[in-house]
């Protein structure tokens, strides 16, 4: 379980009103009503630069979310991000983008706003406050043992989210929180996993869209983006679990094709026909030179993991003269 965690503020003078770090005053932007568009920018920016480190610092935790979610999808359950106001927001992106970038099932991972679908474009003033609506979306989707229900709240205290997870953890299913300041002491009865990327007060105090937004957003990218990749959504880097539906991804599908297996751009549309228009499939077909019922049994026999069913190496990436920095 996550501890509360050390956070130092520079002295001021002003009393501390709220005990919540997002809801803080920053003492670096203090002036920030005097600054030029140059000085924002620059104040804005070192602030930023904090908020990786802050979400390293939850390494182990958002490790253990990866393996709680790769067992769950496993066991044919699902994960459930349930958030308010921009956490909400947050949590349906991360959702919507799951299908088209590993070809999973749209119910896979889902993102559940206070409000409804109305909240992702406007405001729903006091829907976070209504915690027993948070508990009636959990039992709306049936949620039970298979899946994994991840509460998202910036401050750590949102109504409508805590009511929501601890009804998930009354009705079997994994449970976890992502907030940027410590949640209260007794969420730890029914949380399996907290990730507390603490990035102090924001430029404009409360405005929990910026730091904390950022934290959140790269937490819930690592969180699906690994357990994908543990279910064997990609070989190497490459993103090949997906279907070539539409002109762009058929592009894209034989492009891959013709780097892994190293065919021509002919040879891979036919290798993408008689797969159905499944890459994963298609370079089991061409490596193994079997038929595409063999080589989803054998995928499905491996977990999915192309890497279990080939010993070929991805292909090497090709330099294209950028390094990091």
């Amino acid at each position: 379980m996550c501890a509360p965690q050390r956070f130092h503020l520079e002295t001021v003078s002003t009393p501390i009103l709220d005990q919540r770090i997002t809801e803080r005053r920053n003492p670096h932007s203090a002036n920030i009503d005097l600054a030029s568009p140059i000085e924002i920018v620059d104040l804005i920016n070192a602030e930023d630069a904090g908020v990786a480190r802050a979400v390293k610092s939850q390494r182990e935790q958002i490790a253990h979310a990866i393996a709680i979610a790769e067992g769950c999808f496993r066991a044919g359950g699902r994960l459930l991000y349930l958030g308010a106001g921009t956490s909400g927001r947050l949590g349906v992106l991360d959702a919507s983008e799951c299908p088209p970038t590993f070809g999973s099932d749209p119910e896979m991972v889902q993102g559940i706003i206070a409000g409804g679908p109305p909240a992702l474009l406007q405001a729903q003033e006091g829907a976070e406050d209504r915690a027993e609506d948070g508990a009636e979306q959990v039992d709306a989707r049936d949620v039970g043992a298979n899946d994994f229900v991840i509460g998202i709240a910036a401050s750590g205290t949102t109504p409508w989210v805590h009511a929501g997870i601890r009804r998930a953890k009354e009705r079997g299913a994994r449970t976890g929180l992502l907030c940027c300041t410590p949640p209260p002491e007794d969420s730890l009865e029914y949380l399996d996993v907290a990730m507390v990327p603490i990035v102090g007060p924001e430029v404009v105090t409360g405005s929990t869209r910026m730091k904390a937004g950022t934290a959140t957003k790269m937490v819930l990218n690592m969180i699906t983006t690994g357990a994908m990749i543990r279910l064997g959504k990609t070989y190497g880097n490459l993103m090949v679990d997906l279907r070539a539906t539409n002109a762009k991804l058929r592009d894209r599908s034989e492009r891959i094709l013709i780097e892994v297996c190293g065919v021509s751009r002919e040879a891979g549309g036919e290798l993408l026909k008689l797969s159905d228009g499944k890459v994963k499939t298609a370079i089991v077909m061409q490596k193994l030179g079997v038929s595409a019922g063999t080589a989803e049994k054998l995928l499905s026999e491996h977990g999915g993991v192309i890497r279990r069913v080939i010993t070929d190496e991805p292909p090497p990436v090709q330099h294209s003269g950028h390094q990091h920095e």
